[in-house]
């Protein structure tokens, strides 16, 4: 067991350190390659694909085993990640983190069902907490691997470093995982997943494109959002008919189930905020580099490390509800104090802001995947656990997505207000593109009373960004505090893992 474990951490270290390793050099990849104002599109890109696909390959391997589609996810990462590294500009990045996506979709859902099939059930509390931990850890090592790798290396070497660790897990699952449990082949949602995929697809690229390339106002955003509105009203009358749909509708009239989903919806609209935008914040307003922005992100992911893993220790303790209602708390201080903000802030102050972030966000990985599946059958525990990544990732998404379209908005307000009452703007300046100041390199040649009023701007944008994310962060602790009081039951498990093996 301990060798398929091996494989499966190292799957989800891959999946889950992707987004944060990327995170810390978006600042210089887009200084390369440029195209600021398509920035979101690499980190949604990635999330929008994975968050279509977890709740199908979730519900596929309920259906026909959990190695084949565990192991068709990796070789789709490794393939899209080789890609990543190939990139010339920001549209193809993105394209090949969709690819990467797929994969990821596939890996990281199934990762957490194997380990809840392979793991007795009186050790399933820590060896979640294990799991949980691991994305703490992904989440430690990634900004500082990314950053060195960026600053010393190239940043395509940020996606290759995927390659060796999907080759190790792929042998370990391939050549030690034997399914125990047996899986009856049954009629597959293909209206329901079609349906899912299109409507999130449309939504994204409404939010996407709308004040931009479009008005909103314009047909073709309008259009989008009424696509979007018709496929979502369909898969929910697809699902609800269905023999065997992707998301059973039916597992939400669970109280614990569905405030953990929404805990995972809300929390990763916040937390994916203050990850993006604090790196940017570093180098765009500070004026540090890959390095230091990632070295700044080390404290709010070593707290995550700490209530991932401490987290899935004390569910023999204390009831789910009673250990996310004070992790939740800390996330809502957290964001709260980002708030805070200037461009004269210590590097100390936001080190205590990242501390407190990181504690409140680490339960959410290990405490809800126990919480989610509490209660279902080992039948049911693949959708389970791929539709709580799949609200966790919905989250992510949107939150990026809505909160970039926040954040550009206030700072091209700002910029516009500081420049139309006929400042002068150097030869070569163009205020349009804002990667400008994110490589120190290029801050140097810019006239500090122009930095300074555009460093302003971007301070002032990032700040009232993370002003907006505490309403999540709040909805996040409601949905706690409404959470049913069950406990996690070492005997009750146990039952269930002999009946299912």
């Amino acid at each position: 067991m301990g060798i398929i474990i091996a494989g499966l951490l190292l799957a989800v270290l891959m999946g889950s350190m992707d987004n944060t390793i990327v995170a810390t050099a978006m600042g210089t990849i887009v200084g390369e390659l440029g195209g600021f104002d398509k920035l979101m599109w690499v980190t949604s890109a990635y999330m929008v694909a994975e968050m279509a696909g977890m709740p199908i390959f979730g519900k596929l391997s309920d259906m026909y085993g959990r190695k084949r589609f565990f192991i068709f996810g990796i070789i789709v990462f490794m393939i899209g990640s080789a890609l990543c590294g190939t990139a010339e500009t920001i549209v193809q990045l993105s394209i090949y983190r969709a690819i990467q996506g797929i994969g990821g979709g596939a890996v990281l859902p199934i990762a957490f069902t194997i380990m809840f099939d392979v793991v007795p059930a009186d050790k399933r509390g820590k060896m979640g907490g294990l799991f949980g931990a691991v994305f703490g850890l992904s989440s430690l090592f990634g900004p500082l691997l990314g950053a060195y790798i960026t600053d010393y290396i190239n940043w395509s070497w940020i996606f290759y470093i995927n390659l060796p660790l999907g080759l190790i897990s792929f042998g370990l699952i391939t050549l030690f995982y034997k399914e125990s449990v047996e899986h009856s082949k049954q009629k597959i949602d293909y209206m329901g997943a079609f349906t899912l995929v299109a409507a999130i697809v449309c939504l994204m690229f409404a939010l996407e494109l709308g004040g931009k390339e479009y008005a909103w106002d314009s047909g073709m955003i309008i259009g989008l959002f009424l696509a979007f509105a018709v496929l979502i009203v369909g898969f929910v009358f697809i699902e609800r008919s269905a023999q065997e749909p992707i998301i059973t509708f039916g597992m939400f009239k669970n109280r614990l189930y569905s405030t953990s989903n929404m805990m995972a919806l809300f929390s990763g609209a916040a937390f994916i905020t203050a990850s993006v935008y604090i790196p940017i914040f570093i180098q765009g307003v500070i004026g540090g580099s890959a390095t230091n922005s990632g070295l700044i992100l080390l404290p709010m992911m070593l707290g995550s490390v700490v209530t991932a893993a401490g987290g899935g220790s004390l569910l023999t303790k204390f009831k789910y509800r009673s250990i996310m209602i004070a992790t939740l708390t800390l996330l809502v201080i957290g964001i709260a104090l980002l708030t805070t903000l200037t461009p004269d802030s210590s590097r100390f102050i936001l080190t205590i802001f990242m501390i407190l972030i990181g504690l409140g966000i680490g339960a959410s990985f290990s405490v809800l995947s126990n919480a989610a599946i509490h209660g279902f059958t080992a039948r049911q525990r693949g959708s389970a656990s791929s539709t709580l990544n799949f609200t966790r990732e919905l989250g992510m998404t949107l939150g990026i997505t809505v909160f970039g379209i926040i954040q550009s908005h206030i700072f091209t307000n700002k910029l516009a207000a500081k420049f139309s009452s006929g400042g002068e703007v150097p030869d070569g300046i163009d205020l349009g593109d804002p990667s400008q100041i994110l490589t120190p390199a290029t801050r140097e040649h810019i006239p500090t009373q122009v930095l300074d009023q555009i460093t302003e701007a971007l301070s002032s944008s990032l700040v009232q960004t993370f002003a907006w994310a505490i309403i999540p962060a709040v909805i996040a602790l409601l949905a706690a505090l409404a959470m049913s009081k069950e406990k996690f039951d070492p005997a009750t498990e146990l039952e269930e893992y002999v009946a299912g093996h």
